[in-house]
């Protein structure tokens, strides 16, 4: 089930604001997708990013993904849990599986970004081709 609090890009990364903090990380989606996670590169804390740069990488036994950034701002924490245990990432992506947090440069961009129940039907148009 997608959450409902969160906002999502169309590369599947998605943003949970909570006042001027963004968390970002990836979908259930993206994770069933990439299969078993092997590594995750994130940027240092510090790092300013822009709304749909690539913030950094993602191996799964599959393949290595860019992950781009759904909002921009400046990283203020990145999980450090996923050095050591990268699978948390398919496990629990919304929760513990969470990639960096930043401090939004600008709100509103969270808005431009699909409610779930867009993202669903997006994903939803995407399958079945």
């Amino acid at each position: 089930m997608t959450p409902e609090d969160s906002r999502y890009a169309k590369s599947h990364e998605y943003v949970h604001v909570e006042g001027a903090t963004g968390t970002i990380g990836i979908t259930e989606y993206a994770q069933k997708e990439l299969g078993d996670v092997v590594f995750v590169e994130l940027p240092q804390v510090g790092s300013q990013l822009e709304q749909n740069e690539e913030l950094g990488s993602i191996e799964s036994v599959k393949a290595v993904s860019e992950l781009f950034s759904p909002v921009s701002g400046e990283v203020i924490e990145v999980n450090e849990k996923l050095k050591d245990k990268p699978e948390l990432v398919n496990t629990d992506p919304y929760g513990d599986g969470w990639m960096i947090k930043v401090r939004l440069s600008d709100a509103t961009e969270a808005d431009e970004l699909m409610s779930a129940e867009e993202y669903d039907e997006y994903v939803e148009r995407e399958s079945a081709h």
